[in-house]
């Protein structure tokens, strides 16, 4: 490509990426552009740093590489400066960056997906149609507490009688230490080639379908299932995603190519820990929502049609997200 061609496709990008500079270094209150555009400044700047690389690597004029390189550093004082550099990349991650990395591991979130999800609708149907079942996987003990929590009596749903007087704040912090302990459990025991992560999205999945199975043979679906429908999206999903980050470690272990396994296990991991850091997002949200609003007693209509957004807003979320128009579906 000649630099007339390059200075012809890229100027209005460049023009663009200069009228967003100017604005962001307004004071915070006093900016013209909208949000949406703001939090395109993240991916401007990455191509703005690979169009600089390839005027200088390509020998073009020192006029257009001192124009790209003045805004390379203008960008660059904006991005990681001190103050607020930080909320930069966070956005640029939830908005692109994390739904990217989840597409990019669609095979590994496949098979997490079917290890965890059929046997939870085979034990849950199991559990169903046969009452003792559910003992074979869960002691006496939480069967019993399980029943305590979403008994149609209960005043605070999904609280056994031991945990009836805690507040919701409290139980926020008790969701947030199970769920992002499930979830690492389920990541990290990829190292075992992969085995440890689907035997805990396998027994996960059996538990989760059996207790909801049995619950539901006990006639308790309109307190179990709309106290779970809320958060479910959110908790079950970043699961899911924890197991696919978890076979990326094992497929390394297992198959690491022409490199050795540490750098076969340096370079999955990079790429585990996207979905990783993702996915505890994900179970922040998921426990915040089984705090503040699954207990509350609302009509069940209202906490389904609520449900059906989330899940709706999470899927579309995951698979449109940061999507560029030449990235393959």
């Amino acid at each position: 490509m000649r630099q007339q061609q390059f200075e012809a496709e890229n100027q209005s990008r460049w023009d663009e990426i200069a009228d967003l500079m100017d604005d962001l270094q307004r004071p915070q209150g006093k900016r013209q552009m909208p949000l949406p555009e703001q939090l395109k400044f993240p991916a401007y700047y990455r191509q703005l740093c690979s169009h600089y690389a390839l005027a200088r690597g390509r020998g073009f004029s020192p006029a257009l590489i001192e124009q790209l390189h003045s805004l390379v550093l203008r960008g660059h004082s904006l991005l990681y400066r001190q103050q607020g550099g930080w909320r930069w990349r966070l956005l640029n991650f939830v908005v692109s960056g994390f739904p990217r990395a989840v597409r990019r591991s669609r095979g590994y979130f496949a098979l997490s997906l079917l290890f965890f999800l059929l046997p939870a609708l085979l034990m849950g149907l199991g559990c169903y149609l046969q009452e003792d079942l559910i003992y074979t996987l869960v002691d006496e003990i939480t069967v019993a507490q399980m029943e305590d929590s979403y008994d149609p009596e209960n005043q605070r749903l999904g609280r056994s009688l031991e945990r009836s007087s805690e507040t919701d704040f409290t139980m926020f912090g008790f969701y947030i230490l199970n769920n992002i302990g499930i979830g690492f459990r389920t990541f990290a025991s990829g190292i075992i080639i992969g085995v440890g992560t689907l035997f805990i999205l396998l027994f996960n999945g059996l538990v989760i379908g059996g207790i909801a199975g049995h619950l539901t043979r006990l006639g308790y679906h309109d307190t179990f299932w709309p106290f779970v429908s809320g958060h479910g999206s959110f908790e079950l999903t970043a699961i899911v995603i924890c197991g696919a980050a978890g076979l990326r470690l094992g497929r390394a272990v297992i198959a690491p190519g022409q490199r050795t396994r540490v750098q076969a296990l340096k370079e999955q991991a990079e790429e585990a820990l996207q979905l990783v850091l993702g996915a505890a997002l994900m179970l922040l949200v998921a426990a915040f929502i089984e705090a503040f609003w699954s207990s509350m007693l609302i009509e069940p209509a209202t906490k389904y049609i609520i449900a059906a957004l989330l899940w709706v807003a999470v899927i579309c979320y995951l698979l449109l997200a940061g999507r560029r128009l030449h990235e393959p579906r």
